[in-house]
């Protein structure tokens, strides 16, 4: 049974581009290093003083807000041996009592004095990999679902490092952030999964189109 009356915040954060050095004497641009504050605005693009390097893959309306379980920081910590900065996966709230089996896509949650819905679930890029050297933990994520997720913001307003976190509408399809990412990374071709999740209004845009998409293809080959 969910139960989301312990969620709590770790970690609340927001971060700028910057560049990032990797391998041999390689770089890039990312936001992933982000740093902790104590209060902050959060609008419908995101949140204030937070941007992304990348906006194919990161950001907009549907992407506005990124959310990791800090239960699965003990877990990486102990399979790589090393210990974790915070936002280590560059998630804006680092929670507890939200995992992603939980979580469903469409729930809405009031944090502070603003309102989010649950999108979709977070695709890991290597970023997360080349920030700490920790090859291969984003295929680690991928294999066991623990990739956070993201949410769009239905209301403004500030959100502090103590806010409380209340669920305010269950979302009745029941189709859990675990789920759509099993589905999506390792059953390509379960015409009945991706059917189910495409029931859900409140799916983020892209992913209704990638689902649609597959699903297209598959009918295509029969």
């Amino acid at each position: 049974m969910r139960d989301f009356t312990k969620a709590k915040i770790h970690n609340l954060s927001v971060g700028t581009p910057k560049t990032l050095k990797y391998g041999k004497g390689k770089e890039m641009q990312t936001a992933i290093e982000k740093q902790s504050v104590e209060r902050v605005f959060l609008g419908k693009e995101g949140f204030h003083g937070d941007q992304v390097a990348d906006l194919k893959h990161h950001g907009g309306p549907d992407r506005a807000v990124c959310i990791y379980s800090a239960e699965h920081y003990p877990l990486w910590e102990q399979e790589f041996e090393k210990p974790l900065p915070p936002s280590t996966f560059g998630e804006n709230l680092t929670v507890s009592g939200m995992l992603e089996q939980d979580v469903y896509i469409g729930d809405i949650f009031r944090i502070g004095d603003a309102v989010i819905q649950v999108t979709q679930g977070r695709v890991p890029c290597q970023t997360i990999d080349r920030r700490l050297d920790m090859t291969p933990l984003m295929k680690r994520m991928v294999k066991t679902g623990f990739t956070g997720f993201l949410c769009r913001v239905i209301e403004e307003g500030e959100i502090q490092a103590d806010s409380s976190i209340e669920l305010i509408e269950s979302h009745p399809e029941e189709i859990s952030v675990l789920y759509t990412n099993e589905i999506n990374f390792h059953h390509t071709k379960d015409i009945e999964g991706m059917t189910k999740i495409l029931k859900v209004e409140a799916l983020a845009d892209e992913w209704r189109n990638h689902f649609e998409k597959r699903l297209k293809k598959l009918a295509d080959s029969q």
